[in-house]
């Protein structure tokens, strides 16, 4: 049996026999989708590739990404903080001291625990580089002070990856530090932005007003927080592709089932183009992934976060259209339509991608 096969029969097993019927109605079932991760982590579902007793199953790459894609094609419950497993918890196992895993990272993978990033600023945008929240040395402990924005699900949460800036010199990339902040630390205020959906993922804005964090809340050392941040998103758009990926194979199938019953002839064109770079999409992660396992660089990896989310966004707006009049009163469409517009701006907006693709891709100099 393959890794895959034993996926489909465990998920079966968990999942209420009405499920695959209609999963849009427990879509919004935080309940369900706790104890969802609760025994995926249990199960060795949850990291696949990590090895057993770290919420693995000591997969492959490859067969790690087939259970991926078959759990995103099953429709599987979402996480209900899906940075916390996506960003933090390969943060923690990679640069966490034994001390912060042993207390946070089975936590983060059960999901008692969510957190909140730490990482755009008003003036900066998802310029990670251009930050100027700052942590002043104070001891055995950093003065924080600064505003973040963007920051899904900060209003929920109990942690925050914080970067900050402790150092100057060097350039924009040197002097950021990681913190692992507890959000209820005096001095940190969470304001949630008004949003035009009602929806978990909600965006915050964050204040930090001479926090007081101790130093042992350090992930990785000070001024390494460049490196902490490329390594954990790196793990993110790994799974944004996947996602979007099985997104968009969604959307082209309800596209072309309301094309198929009505007049859309003009609209075909724009289909027969998604679908292909819903392929292109599927071809380059692969590759990129063999060409990370034979050990050599895989430029093709910093496209797909760009072309996945851009091509979603299409998707979703070419179904509104082929919908036609009755689109209007279908809410799910409306809602896949409107959460699709947030595709280009969590795990770093297009505009930071295409400098990524400029800089690491193609060698253009930096600003």
């Amino acid at each position: 049996m393959t890794p895959v096969d034993e996926y489909h029969r465990w998920l079966t097993d968990f999942l209420p026999p009405d499920y695959d019927t209609d999963p849009q109605r427990y879509r919004f079932d935080r309940e369900l989708r706790r104890r969802h991760q609760r025994a995926s982590f249990e199960a060795g579902w949850m990291m696949p590739q990590w090895p057993l007793g770290e919420g693995g199953r000591g997969l492959s790459p490859l067969d790690a990404v087939a259970v991926r894609i078959a759990s995103a094609r099953r429709a599987a419950p979402r996480l209900v903080n899906v940075q916390s497993v996506g960003v933090v918890a390969p943060a923690l196992r990679r640069f966490g001291t034994p001390e912060q895993r042993e207390r946070l990272l089975t936590p983060t993978l059960r999901g008692d625990i969510d957190w909140a990033l730490g990482m755009s600023e008003p003036g900066a945008g998802s310029d990670l580089a251009g930050l100027t929240t700052r942590a002043r040395r104070d001891g055995d402990r950093y003065i924080v002070t600064g505003q973040k924005i963007w920051s899904t699900q900060a209003h929920d949460s109990q942690w925050y990856l914080l970067f900050c800036r402790t150092g100057s010199g060097g350039g924009k990339h040197a002097g950021i530090t990681c913190l692992l902040v507890d959000l209820s630390l005096p001095g940190t205020t969470v304001r949630q932005i008004p949003m035009g959906w009602d929806d978990a993922d909600t965006f915050c804005e964050v204040f930090l007003d001479e926090v007081e964090v101790p130093v042992s809340c350090v992930l990785g050392a000070e001024g390494e927080g460049w490196r902490v941040a490329m390594a954990s998103l790196n793990h993110e758009r790994d799974m944004i592709w996947v996602m979007n990926s099985v997104e968009i194979e969604r959307g082209l199938r309800r596209i072309a089932r309301d094309l198929a019953a009505g007049d859309g002839d003009d609209m075909l064109v724009e289909l027969g183009r998604l679908a292909t770079d819903s392929a292109a999409l599927q071809a380059t992660g692969r590759r990129a992934m063999a060409h990370e396992l034979a050990g050599r660089a895989a430029p093709e990896f910093h496209i797909l976060k760009l072309l996945g989310s851009e091509s979603l966004q299409r998707t979703w707006q070419l179904a509104a259209d082929a919908a036609g009049p009755a689109g209007s009163a279908d809410l799910e469409l409306h809602y896949e339509e409107f959460e699709s517009l947030g595709a280009t701006l969590y795990g770093g907006t297009s505009e930071v991608q295409r400098n990524i693709i400029g800089e690491r891709v193609l060698g253009l100099p930096r600003d």
